[in-house]
């Protein structure tokens, strides 16, 4: 293999994976070419295999059929301490007698490295994740957030080639995790590592992800960027699943049914400056405020449409019992 056909360190690539628990296929076969340097989700309901197989990447599971490869070298069958791979799991499982320093660099310790080069990495990956301040702090005196940061900065200390997270956040509370999302994808920018992060979240996906694998009942049903899921989305599923959605009927005899995002459409007095090629009447049945967006639930003669738009000082407001004109492109 010459320089131009080598892979990518931190590349992988999973050839026709399948997992069976008994005699049920419970992911695959899944194809999928994961970036170097990418920050990729999987995404999915609960039970949709998503976990099962970040854990065939680990090392933890392994695949009934198909290959795992690694910068073009096959691991399939290695086992997860010999992957140049570390995965942060949802429970931190940190040393809470230890300080922060000897719970990051506890897996340099047992592979062997020298006193000096654990001090020296220990102090660069804690200022990366921003607890520099805490090196001698035992562990179960940090709040979550700094737990999360220690549990990340742990491993990435041993500079793996891939990073995989197992809904890291899910623990932490809305505000906090809401900047954790925002902290963790400058970290994984800045270092440049291969991130594989599996998430149930779609706002969590598609804020922090380069691309996402939207997975369902044990498939792969599309793998795309943020935007190309919500805007062109390959399946009823992925366009339920990706944001708020309107199913609604054909508007026409022999028409085909219309899937139309609440945000898309615009909402008018009846006859008024709604604009699009579709346009419907309704009447308001309940009014709802969000804060950054106000929620309008009308009924039409092809069913109820949510409409939803920024909310505005001094904007048109619609109250519960209003006839109004719909219309979207």
């Amino acid at each position: 293999m010459n320089e131009r056909e080598r892979p990518e360190a931190g590349a992988i690539e999973l050839q026709g994976i399948v997992k069976r628990f008994g005699a049920q296929t419970t992911v695959g076969p899944i194809d999928l070419t994961i970036r170097q340097g990418e920050f990729f989700s999987l995404l999915g309901p609960s039970g949709c295999g998503k976990t099962t197989t970040l854990r065939m990447l680990a090392g933890f599971e392994f695949p009934d059929a198909g290959r795992i490869l690694l910068d073009g070298a096959e691991i399939t069958s290695l086992p997860a301490n010999r992957r140049a791979m570390n995965l942060v799991f949802q429970r931190y499982e940190l040393f809470p007698h230890m300080s922060v320093a000897r719970n990051i660099g506890y897996g340099l310790r047992v592979a062997g490295v020298a006193r000096a080069e654990i001090a020296e990495r220990v102090a660069e990956i804690m200022e990366v994740v921003g607890v520099g301040d805490m090196a001698d702090r035992r562990a179960d005196q940090l709040s979550g957030g700094q737990q999360q940061r220690v549990a990340l900065a742990r491993a990435l200390v041993n500079r793996p080639r891939v990073l995989l997270l197992d809904e890291p956040l899910s623990a932490l509370d809305v505000k906090l995790r809401e900047r954790m999302q925002l902290e963790l994808k400058a970290i994984q920018a800045r270092l440049g590592t291969t991130f594989v992060y599996v998430t149930h979240d779609q706002e969590e996906a598609m804020m922090m992800s380069d691309r996402i694998g939207v997975m369902s009942a044990g498939e792969l049903v599309q793998v795309a960027t943020p935007r190309e899921l919500y805007e062109r989305p390959a399946t009823a599923f992925v366009t339920r699943f990706i944001g708020a959605v309107n199913e609604l009927p054909p508007l026409q005899p022999g028409g085909a049914p219309r899937w139309v995002r609440p945000e898309r459409i615009a909402i008018s007095s009846p006859g008024g400056v709604a604009v699009g090629a579709t346009r419907i009447d309704g009447v308001v049945r309940d009014v709802v405020y969000l804060g950054a967006q106000a929620r309008f639930v009308v009924a039409t003669d092809h069913g109820e449409v949510d409409v939803r738009r920024p909310s505005r000082v001094g904007a048109e407001e619609f109250e519960v019992g209003d006839r109004v004109t719909l219309g979207w492109d």
